[in-house]
């Protein structure tokens, strides 16, 4: 079974599990006029592959992070922005014109590093990619094409939850409302996230050799953010090209 069909097989079964003891009620909620959305490049197996062997240790030093799996898909941001929700077909139809336009899984990335985002005592972890101008012209063409559906901001009610908009960090609402000025462009920063860990651990991670790999994108898809910026729910599956 490919990774993600077996990823996906165990979400299902945990949402059935869910819905037997009543415990399903976000996702049968109505939809929020606003939507956080994550437009990501997936990962080939080498990428999945050590991004599980990162998240499997981080767990061991935290386990009240996240493992990865189906809802929280390893995948490289390219764009995350607050959205109208009844848009959202106009939004697919736009970044799959992009993605047909410059058919990424022909493209070799690099990961070089670890890195993480502080949030004493914690941080948020993950592997980062060497940006290419490939990527940044990928980048800034999404930005082009998804702008005239965009909101100012949005609250954690547009993220998918699992505890009624608790799980959503007020740090995430700014990112994603800020995220064409802080992470794109020059500020670009593509990687993979691989989890949560104590600073202590994170440090000694960073402090370690990190052996370079390549990797290609194997998918791309339009996702709905959730806790730590993670995606959470996909909601449309994006065709690529070689």
């Amino acid at each position: 079974m490919h990774i993600r069909e077996h990823l996906n097989a165990i979400a299902t079964i945990s949402l059935a599990l869910a819905s037997l003891t009543g415990l399903a009620g976000a996702s049968a909620a109505q939809p929020n006029p606003v939507t956080a959305i994550d437009i990501a490049l997936e990962p080939d197996a080498t990428m999945i592959e050590h991004a599980m062997a990162a998240n499997a240790r981080l767990l061991k030093d935290f386990p009240k992070g996240f493992a990865l799996d189906a809802t929280h898909y390893p995948h490289v941001s390219l764009l995350q922005q607050f959205v109208r929700t009844d848009d959202l077909d106009k939004i697919y139809a736009a970044a799959q014109a992009v993605f047909d336009k410059e058919k990424p899984k022909s493209w070799t990335l690099k990961a070089f590093k670890y890195y993480y985002i502080p949030s004493p005592p914690i941080g948020l972890a993950g592997i980062v990619v060497e940006p290419t101008e490939d990527l940044h012209r990928l980048q800034d063409e999404l930005i082009a094409a998804v702008t005239p559906f965009t909101v100012k901001t949005g609250t954690a009610a547009a993220c998918y939850s699992d505890d009624g908009g608790r799980d959503i960090q007020p740090f995430l609402i700014s990112y994603v409302e800020n995220f064409v000025r802080d992470a794109a462009g020059k500020r670009f920063n593509p990687h993979v996230t691989i989890g949560v860990g104590t600073e202590k651990y994170l440090n000694e991670m960073l402090a370690e050799p990190f052996p370079s790999f390549t990797f290609s994108p194997a998918g791309a898809s339009v996702y709905q953010l959730g806790s730590f910026g993670t995606a959470r729910k996909e909601l449309k599956a994006l065709r690529l090209t070689p």
